[in-house]
């Protein structure tokens, strides 16, 4: 049975569309996104081919998954919550597998740009956005085996607080940015808004989609400036294992990419 949200707005149920606050937000992070695009172009026509082809994957990544993608998500995001709330599971479960089907999709976006290197004027391994041009390779070794924690974190969290859709789409991008500074710093940094809409995307729909009447509390502002580090706290025991075995059994490094 699908779950009808309470009565009266709470911070989990459907936010008003074309929220000032959060519009504004946005706004602001889409011109940011257009001048790190502009600052790659520039720097891409200063360099080799290589280089202009991993700043025409970036566009296409950009153009798929948060143009595109953002914006299928935010038009059918009824739909899917109405959709994801009828499936009989508990609640944090489907948050974890929509969050990851989310990242796998991501993923499938990105390496597929990676794989576009021909159509973009050069050969397989000149240019990249992801750690290789095998999907499997990728999101077993080096991205999706590490989010998967940190989503399960995420559920345990908004078990005990109320987290609105639009704070975890934030939260989630500055996990991202965390992610990404570990491997690359200054691109991390150049490129954060580019990264709060690639990871904030993974967050924002499961998040829309959880029940409302789940007995979680309201968050006080001091709970948004904890919940990033308490998200790793929490993942830290999955996360150890997981670089362990990647890193010394397999041999294999790892670390989030795109």
């Amino acid at each position: 049975m699908i779950e009808e949200p309470r009565p009266g707005h709470k911070p989990n149920d459907p936010e008003p569309a074309g929220h000032p606050v959060q519009r504004l937000i946005i706004k602001i992070l889409c011109a940011l996104v257009i001048l790190t695009a502009g600052f790659l172009c520039l720097v891409a026509v200063n360099s080799g081919a290589p280089e202009v082809a991993t700043v025409k994957m970036v566009f296409g990544l950009i153009l798929l998954w948060i143009v595109l993608g953002g914006a299928l998500m935010h038009h059918f995001r009824d739909r899917a919550r109405a959709c994801i709330r009828s499936v009989p599971l508990d609640w944090r479960i489907k948050f974890v597998l929509f969050a990851t089907v989310l990242a796998l999709i991501e993923e499938a976006v990105a390496v597929s740009m990676t794989n576009l290197a021909p159509f973009f004027g050069v050969k397989a391994g000149e240019a990249y956005v992801t750690a290789s041009t095998n999907y499997l390779d990728v999101v077993l070794f080096h991205s999706v085996v590490v989010f998967v924690p940190l989503f399960i974190a995420w559920a345990l969290i908004l078990s005990r607080y109320d987290f609105s859709p639009f704070s975890v789409f934030l939260l989630f991008g500055i996990m991202g940015i965390v992610c990404e500074t570990t491997i690359n710093p200054a691109g991390a940094i150049t490129g954060f808004a580019m990264w709060i809409f690639i990871y904030g995307l993974m967050g924002y729909l499961p998040t829309y989609c959880i029940p409302s009447e789940r007995g979680a509390r309201e968050p006080r502002w001091y709970h948004h400036l904890l919940a990033i580090p308490a998200v790793f706290l929490i993942a830290l025991p999955l996360l150890i294992p997981i670089v362990y075995l990647l890193v010394n059994v397999l041999q294999h490094p790892t670390g989030p990419h795109f």
